[in-house]
């Protein structure tokens, strides 16, 4: 009788689940039942965000990172939340366009982190002056499939959307009060959602978010739509803090400049070109990694190589640019300074007061100019050049420029060297002492003017013998008709011209008393991807080797990173062979230039964030725009918080942290000193009084 009541009580209760377990699936089909457009709308636009973070960095941890998916979804819901105050019939026009809203979020951060590797910034709206001068690049280089993928999203809407109003949803009437209760409902979900995100993050993550420089951390840990969110602040605080935050940047850039000395170090190269004239060049586009480059056992770069054979040759040199590209590279360059981590120096922050070389070499008698035969206005560039110190700047207006020597963007590279050596021929004849930067255009993305290179094949060419002894040669695509392919074409022009430029100085006796200042601006900008068939080709198959071929070489994030150098050349006629014709392997980045060039010419910056690589050496460091950096010892990538070790040497992690906080720290004084404009004394002065008084 037990036995029988036991099991009774046990049947009861195992009803009584059931039954609460068909009420509990019956709630949840009755709430996805009469609210398909939120959930739909919610699950659609975190789905894009989810993408986006896999499509852009390429790692589980990034695409099922928790935290992102937590807040894309409370921001996703609160803005759903509202719709639910519009009448049914009303409401899909609400959802579609928040929907296209948050779409057109995505789709632009994906397109812009394929040419950037970063996210997109709100300041940036300011450059899309130029876009159209950069159309073809932008549409050949950068817009990608993956780009149009996060249309799904609006399509599936759509597609409800159409099923619903065929089921009569749209006339089914919902009491004001009902509305009301859904929407409250809805955004106390959320705030209990915000809550337990807000418990989970680390000092690291609110720091990170409120410093902005780590965009991928941001969007890794906090989502897209809080990024562009933050970002949107970010882009306005500059504005406001230039008018409430000066005391505190006033604070730290004396204090981070308190111990600098007011006249640099001697060493075995101080003033050793005092007096010469100077030919700087901006070489467009123009890698380190591809000076030991060979197709057929012809170099790809022979003239830059003969340079760096002779010259100084700095084969451990980095960029240091950001969003403005080019740009920073000759912010970097003149100055010392690094990019704003919002809007670009040149553009942004074009009136601010700057220190560059030429207005330092203006103060020893020389005479500056810069050369660029593109529109002046490019980059800012007419006021920027003018503010840098440069006494004149010929740009487009003063070449001539008929249509057979255009390459992209503008003049060729060959008809611009060869036209403004009769305008420096003239410079030299007037005074006694000169300082000049030729800015390099035909290696320009998007590389697709070929035909426009001259004959230089980045295939394969092989002879063979056959059976019956003759022989036949035998040609592989190799890099023919691809994007890096047709980058090594542009280059090789590019240093032909170089090449010609050099010889046509020459000629002109005007190397008799100059130095060449060459560098690199930025990588080629293209993908990772691209390199998988320069160094996994399988020429029996014409294809890229699979990953578990024992040939294949993993070219992974870190080795990208590592191969964005570019050259960094110090050349004069009669240097070879002498104790100046050396390889310097040393870290070095684009800030350590002024200081290095200084302490050779005799000039001096004292506000300089680089330093002389002769006096640092070794214990040089190099920091990026994004938080990243590099010694001699590793890489450090600040979005993973991990390195690559590149020595045998131990590495503590006091040393990481340490190299972490002095990079932010460089990074911040360089943003203060431009956005408060910190090197204009007139100005800082009159700031002081205005407090005394106060």
């Amino acid at each position: 009788m037990k036995f029988i009541r036991n099991a009774f009580k046990k049947l009861k209760k195992n009803i009584k689940n059931k039954i609460y377990t068909i009420k509990k699936d019956h709630l949840i089909r009755e709430y996805f039942k009469n609210n398909v457009l939120f959930v739909v709308f919610v699950a659609v636009c975190v789905l894009n965000s989810t993408m986006l973070r896999f499509l852009c960095m390429h790692t589980v941890e990034n695409f099922l990172s928790w935290k992102a998916i937590l807040a894309d979804t409370i921001v996703v819901s609160t803005v759903g939340a509202f719709g639910y105050y519009i009448k049914p019939k009303d409401r899909f026009a609400y959802y579609f366009g928040f929907c296209i809203f948050f779409t057109a979020i995505c789709m632009i951060n994906s397109v812009y982190y394929t040419f950037y590797t970063s996210f997109a910034s709100i300041s940036m709206l300011s450059l899309t002056q130029y876009i159209g001068d950069v159309g073809d690049a932008v549409v050949e280089n950068v817009l990608q499939l993956k780009d149009l993928v996060y249309l799904i999203g609006p399509i599936i809407m759509l597609v409800v959307h159409f099923k619903l109003k065929k089921k009569n949803y749209y006339k089914k009437v919902e009491l004001k009060s009902e509305r009301k209760k859904k929407a409250l409902h809805t955004l106390t979900a959320s705030a209990f959602l915000l809550a337990i995100f807000l418990i989970t993050l680390s000092s690291l993550d609110i720091s990170r978010f409120f410093k902005q420089w780590n965009k991928e951390y941001i969007v890794m840990r906090f989502g897209i739509y809080v990024y562009q969110a933050n970002d949107l602040v970010a882009s306005v605080q500059p504005k406001v803090n230039s008018m409430f935050g000066y005391d505190k940047a006033s604070k730290e850039f004396n204090e981070y400049f308190a111990d600098a000395k007011d006249s640099y170090e001697t060493n075995e190269y101080t003033n050793i070109f005092e007096g010469k004239n100077i030919i700087a060049i901006h070489a467009e586009s123009m890698m380190t990694n591809v000076m030991d480059l060979k197709f057929n056992d012809l170099e790809v770069t022979p003239n830059l190589n003969r340079l760096a054979s002779e010259g100084m040759f700095f084969n451990n040199f980095y960029s240091q640019v950001s969003v403005g590209t080019s740009s920073d590279s000759e912010l970097t360059y003149n100055t010392s300074l690094m990019p704003t981590k919002s809007g670009t120096a040149f553009v942004s922050y074009s009136n601010r007061k700057y220190i560059g070389i030429p207005s330092l070499l203006n103060e020893k008698g020389y005479y500056t100019f810069s050369m660029h035969a593109n529109n002046a206005d490019f980059w800012n560039r007419r006021t920027m050049h003018k503010n840098l110190g440069y006494q004149r700047f010929y740009s487009k207006t003063d070449y001539e420029v008929k249509k057979e020597n255009v390459i992209g963007l503008g003049l060729s590279d060959k008809e611009f060297f060869k036209q403004s050596i009769d305008k420096i021929e003239k410079i030299n004849a007037e005074n006694d002492k000169w300082y000049g930067l030729l800015i390099m255009l035909s290696n320009h993305t998007p590389f697709s003017e070929v035909d426009k290179y001259g004959e230089f094949p980045v295939d394969i060419k092989e002879t063979i013998t056959k059976e019956d002894g003759t022989t036949e040669e035998v040609v592989y695509p190799y890099m023919e008709g691809t994007k890096l392919g047709n980058y090594f074409k542009s280059i090789h022009y590019a240093d032909s011209a170089l090449g010609e430029f050099i010889e046509g100085l020459d000629e002109k006796g005007l190397l008799e008393n100059t130095v060449i200042v060459l560098y690199g601006d930025h990588d080629a900008r293209l993908p990772r991807k691209n390199y998988d068939r320069l160094y996994n080709y399988d020429k029996e198959t014409d294809s890229v080797m699979e990953e578990d071929n024992p040939e294949y070489k993993e070219y992974d994030s870190y080795q990208y990173e590592l191969g964005r150098k570019v050259p960094f050349i110090i050349w004069t006629k009669d240097m070879h062979g002498t104790k100046l014709n050396f390889t310097n392997s040393n870290v070095m980045g684009m800030y350590d230039v002024v200081p290095t060039l200084g302490n050779m010419f005799g000039f001096h910056n004292k506000y300089i964030l680089g330093h002389d690589i002769f006096d640092i050496k070794e214990n040089n460091i190099v920091c990026f725009p994004n938080g990243n950096w590099v010694n001699n010892k590793l890489y450090y990538n600040s979005q993973k918080a991990a390195y690559l070790p590149l020595t045998e040497e131990e590495i503590s992690e006091e040393e990481i942290a340490q190299n972490t906080e002095y990079t932010n720290k460089l990074l911040d004084v360089s943003n203060n000193i431009i956005v408060f404009d910190l090197l204009n004394e007139e100005k800082n002065n009159k700031l002081r009084e205005v407090g005394t008084e106060k």
